[in-house]
């Protein structure tokens, strides 16, 4: 499963290849990829809107679109980006397709299927359910000793239960929180 690093450099990598691309055209192959947004809609909301930019929060990719919508995407477990010419058979597992100019393609694939997206308009982002509950960014000002401590505090889950709680610090999951907890010299179920 990506984790915050892994999230960046795609989200980073994805910024240097397709912002200020118009996406001509949208696919959603894979309805339960994209739960509240049928087919016809996902591709009526992002057709003819040009990427101002890619950036993350937490474990989100968010294409940040020209019509003033963002287009949250969740990897999950096995979901991947990849930049194909037209004439390149879609991989087996594709379930949404971004029709770019020059005959290219944005095509998310996800062999386990786990991968998740949705579209909110750009003003109603940080108000979204997925976006709202996110714990501050581990880097960020705001997860600060002070933050970290408090929450710690108020928490009685083991600690590593509480490191992968995505509301208490965004981005964490299993394998950072292990290697952390055995470079700190941490028992992962001492209580928080």
């Amino acid at each position: 499963m990506p984790e915050l690093p892994e999230v960046e450099l795609v989200a980073k990598s994805l910024d240097r290849l397709v912002s200020g691309q118009t996406i001509l055209f949208a696919e959603l192959i894979r309805e339960r990829l994209a739960p509240q947004t049928p087919p016809g809609e996902f591709a009526a909301r992002l057709d003819n809107s040009t990427v101002n930019s890619v950036t993350r929060r937490g474990k989100y990719i968010l294409f940040d679109l020209s019509n003033g919508q963002t287009l949250l995407v969740h990897l999950r477990m096995s979901g991947r980006f990849m930049l194909l010419p037209l004439e390149r058979d879609l991989p087996k597992f594709s379930h949404a397709v971004f029709y770019l100019p020059e005959e290219m393609r944005l095509v998310f694939s996800d062999q386990r299927h786990f991968g998740f997206m949705k579209i909110v308009r750009t003003p109603e982002l940080s108000r979204s359910n997925e976006i709202a509950i996110l714990a501050p960014e581990p880097f960020s000002d705001d997860f600060s000793p002070e933050y970290f401590k408090s929450a710690l505090k108020a928490s009685n889950r083991s600690v590593k239960e509480f490191l992968l709680d995505q509301t208490k610090v965004a981005g964490l999951g299993n394998i950072y929180a292990a290697e952390a907890l055995f470079l700190a010299r941490i028992n992962p179920q001492t209580r928080s």
